[in-house]
């Protein structure tokens, strides 16, 4: 497989840091009553401070299952996860996931929301203060004028903009997102992917995402990671995206090497690892 040096300054020097994030020897078994079923198998990846990731495969790879041991929602049957040398034991507001169901408490407002994470997490704030938090990343999702409306009064879009806002306010190390725009229609879907690389550029937070959207992938992430199809799921390839921050889509389709590398991951999910239906 062609693998792209990326080409921006600013990532190789990234990539000369020391890892931020670790998936050493990682394994997941589950006991069911007719043995043992591995569900990813020897997975090692390192992952640098502010670096964007995203996860690819197949259904039943196990992809849900590797970003849930990173939050903390189950544990490795061996190895582990290690942020910032220290092992992954339980979820913590330095890992926050937002998932693709939305996950709004539905009687609160998009404000409440969020202030009841914040409040939460920063117990000892003025209640200014948490406001203050509250209202920074609601306009940072452009909601401010949503602020006091309830899920159900909001589009899917602005439902998961609060989502991100939530997860973004209480200051995490690292953001998991788990096929967050799935849901939602392609305008809106565009739209999203454009005011998560901001919010990305401007906080250069850590990012691991699945998606099952290559053409999403290659225009949001540094690298690719490709996985192997299930039981004992393994990474099979990872992908470096070559092109230059801050990306514009218009330029990204434009240039020949979107669709080469567009092809080899289609190559490797639909040719080497397509699933059997036998």
């Amino acid at each position: 497989m062609q693998v792209l040096n990326p080409s921006t300054e600013s990532h190789t020097e990234m990539l000369t840091q020391e890892p931020f994030l670790v998936f050493d020897n990682l394994s997941k078994v589950y006991p069911t009553p007719t043995g043992s079923y591995v569900v990813l198998e020897g997975i090692n990846l390192a992952v640098h401070e502010g670096e964007f990731v995203c996860v690819i495969g197949h259904s039943g790879c196990g992809k849900s299952t590797l970003l849930d041991m990173v939050a903390g929602f189950r544990q490795p049957t061996e190895g582990e996860v290690r942020l910032q040398t220290q092992p992954v034991r339980d979820p913590g507001p330095d890992r926050m996931v937002v998932f693709q169901n939305y996950s709004l408490l539905p009687w609160l407002t998009a404000y409440e929301n969020i202030y009841l994470g914040v409040d939460s997490v920063f117990p000892n704030k003025s209640k200014d203060v948490k406001k203050r938090i509250v209202m920074e990343h609601l306009a940072l999702v452009g909601l401010v004028d949503a602020a006091h409306k309830k899920p159900g009064a909001l589009s899917g879009g602005m439902k998961q903009r609060v989502c991100i806002a939530r997860a973004l306010a209480l200051r995490p190390k690292v953001l998991i997102l788990d096929e967050p725009f799935g849901a939602l229609d392609p305008i809106t879907r565009e739209e999203l992917q454009e005011e998560l690389l901001k919010i990305w550029q401007d906080h250069q937070i850590t990012v691991l995402m699945i998606t099952h959207d290559i053409d999403e992938a290659l225009f949001l992430a540094d690298r690719v990671v490709m996985m192997t199809n299930g039981p004992a799921a393994q990474i099979g390839e990872v992908m470096t995206v070559p092109f230059a921050r801050p990306r514009e889509r218009s330029r990204i389709m434009e240039d020949p090497r979107f669709y080469e590398l567009r092809n080899e991951a289609l190559d490797f999910l639909y040719h080497r690892f397509a699933h059997d239906d036998e």
